[in-house]
This record gives C-alpha cells, structure tokens and sequence, in this order.
C-alpha cells in the first residue's frame, strides 16, 4: 500500500511519519483486507492541528475522517480511531462486497461546480440568472447499489452522495435527514 504523509505549512518528522504509516497499515490490515494508497494531510489552524485522512481499499470504496487537537499526534490518533470506527462497522459488508458484484466498481467523471454566493455581493440584485462559477472541478461519480452508496456516504462522512444505480444505470442521490434517517432520490420512478 502506498501512504503518503504531508503536513500543510509544517514540517513532518520521520518519527511522525513512521507513526502514522504503521497506524494506517493496522487498521487496512485489521479491518479492510487490502488497501491500496493512503493520504493524510496535517496541518496548524490557529492554535489547533488538523488532521484529514483517506483511505482506498481495493473494493473501490473510499472511507475518509478528520480531527483537530491541540498537539499533531492527537490530531491524527482521533482521526485514526474515527477511521477504525468507521472500519469496524462495515467490516463485514466491505469483506463481502466483492462477493455479490460480477465487475469492480466502475466511475465516470462529472463536472463539479462552485458557484459565488450572491449574498457576499455589494449589489445583492443579480443582472441576471447566470451563476459565477468559482471553481471547476472532476468529481467521480460511482456505480453502487443504494445500499453501498449509503455505506460510501456514510465511509467518506458526507451529507449527501451522487450515484449510478447499478439496477437501471440512473443517476440517484442518498442524503442524511435531520431526523437522523437516510433519503434516497431516484427521479426514475416519478411519473
């Protein structure tokens, strides 16, 4: 597996790095059979550390997780034990995953946009309905059954995922509620 460690604005030690890379292997190994590549970015915001990581497993699924402390090791051990929470929960289900799908999971690559508020404007009547768009970007969109996009959600600690479903090739969209349920839209089945 390949791991990469980088520190955003600070220097990472090999003491750290060894740390962080022997962390990553166990929980890959413990709960994930095989994962492919690792990232993990540190950095300093104000007085804290903040850890961001994400994990590729040989499935196809992605699980992310991130903290902050007040010391960098903190920071990434609260981020590992989020992770392996994560992990543990689907252990079973990622082990299996393979087992009920005939191909690996297959992604195409969507535009992703980010649009300007118009509340930040000083003239808050827009011209007219053309968006400025900040940024653009590649999002990968992934064909997943409801159930494993609901995991993948839930793995990358997302609010929401876009989808092909995997019964009919449509796009679909799973989404946390308030009320602490899981929305699933498939505008397939409207009339």
């Amino acid at each position: 597996m390949r791991i990469q460690v980088t520190g955003k604005h600070i220097d990472i030690g090999d003491a750290l790095r060894g740390h962080v890379s022997d962390r990553i292997e166990e929980l890959a190994g413990k709960y994930a059979g095989r994962a492919t590549e690792a990232v993990v970015t540190l950095s300093k915001d104000a007085h804290e550390y903040k850890c961001d990581a994400t994990v590729h497993l040989s499935t196809g699924m992605t699980t992310q997780a991130s903290a902050r402390a007040h010391e960098i090791y903190g920071a990434f051990d609260s981020t590992a034990d989020k992770m392996e929470k994560q992990l543990r929960r689907y252990k079973r289900r990622l082990k299996d995953h393979h087992k009920d799908r005939q191909d690996p999971i297959e992604m195409i690559g969507a535009p992703s946009y980010v649009i300007a508020n118009p509340d930040f404007a000083e003239d808050n009547e827009p011209e007219d309905l053309q968006p400025v768009i900040v940024a653009e970007t590649k999002t990968p969109v992934m064909t997943l059954s409801v159930g494993e996009a609901v995991m993948q959600m839930e793995l990358m600690e997302r609010n929401f995922l876009v989808f092909r479903n995997t019964s009919h090739g449509g796009v679909n969209v799973v989404y946390s509620r308030d009320d602490g349920n899981v929305g699933w839209i498939d505008p397939r089945t409207m009339s």
